[in-house]
């Protein structure tokens, strides 16, 4: 049975996951304590919803779901507020690509579900 996390060890490749989930959460959570000025409440149950799974994408807890909450919210975020289309088209991006990709070997995920040693010894007579 495959484990949840990647396959991927912690070259450079790993590396590379960490760099992508510290920066697109580091964004997503800028752009949500930007975004919270506004007073409608819809508006601030979607930047706050975002920012919880920006947050899980940082740590890389539950990163494939994260990824897709990041994404869901930055394209309701687009159609309901296209005054930063781009933005928000290439944050969803990032989230699906995360979540395609998986949280790598620097994660909460891997170090809770990772490839596990099992050893069999032998019953002593």
């Amino acid at each position: 049975m495959r484990p949840v996390s990647s396959t991927l060890t912690d070259r450079l490749p790993s590396h590379g996951l960490l760099f992508l989930r510290l920066i697109l959460a580091i964004v997503v959570i800028a752009r949500c304590a930007n975004l919270l000025t506004t007073v409608d409440m819809p508006t601030i149950t979607l930047q706050v919803s975002a920012a919880v799974a920006a947050a899980f994408l940082l740590f890389g807890l539950w990163t494939r779901a994260a990824g897709v909450m990041v994404a869901i919210v930055e394209l309701l975020i687009a159609f309901s507020h296209p005054h930063d289309l781009w933005l928000s088209v290439l944050l969803a991006s990032l989230g699906v690509a995360l979540a395609m990709l998986g949280p790598g070997a620097w994660s909460l995920d891997a170090r809770r579900s990772g490839w596990k040693r099992i050893e069999i010894r032998r019953p002593e007579n």
